[in-house]
């Protein structure tokens, strides 16, 4: 079952815990190495330099902490799994954002404790794409995507659950696959969990079907695909899997044990869905381990037309056609756009190009209508915010050949800019009431024009 023999440092200050730790290693085939204080264990390391460590923050002469970050100063690939009792979590989520592999909360069994070193012994193996290209599609240059690509690297080796967020279409499932393909478990499966299904009675039964995906992941990465809309009787079913690392057996049989990485996204912030009631706090904190924010395309500069230039290439080989070339007008345009669908929007609309049109180059005439409507959208947008910040010189060649509503958004948002935002007096100058401001400002807010 178990890899090869691994030396394991288990510092430990509770005698009889430690040596209970030790023989379950010992029996399992691996090599421990007791220390009972954190100078003793800080004594061994140097000395024996051991790949795994067992580490409980709670010791008699310093704080465990400190002793993780100095192991992992000195030998960076050391796997520090993290011993914390349930009501210092907080605490053993600060310690796998500084680096530690896992954690595990007392109390914990055996075959627990044997998957956790067991991961960490498969991550000190080189992963396969350790220094190849992680994602299967080209993801731009940006120095957001560079970011994005350093901090997977750097988890993919970790059990620690990663949470993704991000707007939809930013590539959040793709960011979970290229973390199962950069990590030891890359062999494994990767099976996704749509976490908005069942609800009500049927969620909070051994019936649930999500429960048989979530056993199809064991060995590998399990994605709980936008984990803010479970129900709440499926998010305490994932909040004990967690906790006891096994599903429950059918009909109240024994319990199934599993080895699975989790990795969560959501279009949701997170905070604000525990905020709200909508993400159970205890769930929250065991998911948001390390958290990974998946950039819109409009923050990534260059990237919209990096992506667009290889994604014309491929579609223009499935569809037998010639583009080979964007203009730049078309180019200037994509800079220019909010794309809130972002990458799969483009995607969407150089597709309906090379479907519907053919030469060499994409040309702003062949952009389907709703492009360019979203680029008078993005002209409308940049207007009123130079207007809400006094910005805009109200001339009249400024107002030429625009919509009345518009100007009449224009004209009112000036005015109360220049009466240093009162509202009262811009509507004395204006000849109208302040309710019909405040009614008409609250209808722009909801875009009702």
């Amino acid at each position: 079952m178990f890899g090869p023999m691994h030396q394991v440092l288990v510092v430990e200050d509770t005698p009889s815990m430690r040596l209970v730790y030790e023989r379950i290693l010992a029996r399992a085939g691996h090599v421990p190495i007791g220390a009972t204080s954190m100078a003793e264990g800080r004594e061994i390391f140097a000395r024996e330099r051991p790949g795994i460590v067992l580490l409980d923050l709670m010791l008699p002469d310093g704080d465990g902490m400190d002793l993780l970050r100095e192991m992992l100063a000195t030998a960076p690939a050391t796997r520090v799994i993290i011993i914390t009792a349930n009501a210092s979590i907080h605490k053993a989520v600060e310690a796998i954002r500084s680096g530690a592999f896992e954690f595990l909360v007392k109390p914990f069994d055996e075959a627990r404790l044997l998957t956790a070193v067991e991961n960490a012994a498969r991550a000190l193996a080189p992963s396969p794409v350790e220094n190849g290209p992680l994602f299967d599609v080209h993801i731009g240059s940006s120095k957001a995507m560079e970011k994005v690509v350093r901090r997977i690297r750097r988890a993919a080796p970790s059990m620690a659950t990663v949470f993704i967020t991000g707007e939809s279409g930013t590539g959040k499932e793709m960011a979970a696959r290229a973390l199962h393909r950069a990590s030891p478990r890359a062999g494994g499966a990767f099976v996704v969990l749509n976490c908005a299904g069942p609800a009500g009675e049927a969620a909070a039964t051994r019936q649930d079907p999500r429960l048989d995906q979530i056993a199809r992941a064991d060995g590998g990465t399990l994605l709980l695909d936008e984990i803010c809309e479970a129900d709440h009787a499926f998010q305490q079913r994932l909040l004990q899997l967690i906790q006891d690392g096994a599903l429950p057996g059918p009909d109240g049989g024994s319990a199934r044990k599993l080895d699975i990485r989790l990795v969560c996204t959501s279009r949701h912030d997170p905070y604000e869905a525990v905020r709200t009631g909508r993400l159970l706090e205890n769930l929250f904190y065991r998911l948001h381990v390390i958290p990974l924010r998946m950039p819109p395309l409009r923050e990534r500069g260059d990237d919209v037309v990096e992506i667009a230039e290889v994604k014309l290439a491929e579609l223009a080989r499935e569809e037998g056609k010639r583009f080979s070339r964007i203009d730049d007008e078309v180019k200037a345009l994509f800079r220019s756009l909010p794309w809130p669908g972002n990458v799969r929007q483009l995607f969407n609309v150089l597709r309906n190009v090379v479907v519907l049109h053919g030469g060499a180059s994409v040309t702003r005439t062949m952009l389907p209508v709703e492009i360019l409507h979203l680029e008078e959208e993005a002209v409308r947008a940049e207007i009123v915010e130079e207007v809400e910040k006094g910005e805009m010189p109200l001339l009249v060649e400024d107002l030429v050949g625009r919509p009345l509503t518009e100007i009449e958004r224009i004209v009112i948002e000036t005015t109360i800019a220049r009466e240093g935002g009162s509202i009262p007096r811009a509507a004395r100058v204006l000849g109208i009431s302040p309710s019909t401001i405040y009614r008409k400002r609250e209808n722009w807010k909801k875009g009702a024009g």
